[in-house]
């Protein structure tokens, strides 16, 4: 698993159960819209993540783009933080504590 792929999981695993959009996302993995986007298309396409619309009125009356927002879905959650764990582990890391509970 890559560096970036490993920083949009955290970032989604920052808040479980919880929903992103994807610019936030881009900032909270320090990383460019360029690279998030087809990361979350591909654990979206493992069934990892999932994602919707949001509803036309926010975006309407604050005059802003329609935001597309992603969560971990709840088959996905155990096996990323499996993944982070695992990448910790190979780099000789202490993943971070909450990673051994519900989040990152």
């Amino acid at each position: 698993m890559t560096t970036p792929t490993l920083a949009v999981i955290r970032a989604l695993l920052s808040e479980p159960g919880g929903e992103r959009y994807g610019l936030e996302l881009c900032e909270l993995a320090s990383l460019p819209s360029g690279t998030v986007y087809p990361i979350l298309a591909r654990l979206e396409q493992i069934g990892w993540v999932a994602s919707r619309w949001e509803d036309p009125d926010p975006h309407v009356t604050q005059g802003r783009p329609r935001r597309r927002y992603y969560r971990i879905t709840p088959d996905g959650a155990e096996p990323a933080r499996e993944a982070v764990r695992r990448a910790f582990r190979s780099r000789g890391q202490r993943a971070p504590g909450r990673l051994d509970r519900d989040g990152v």
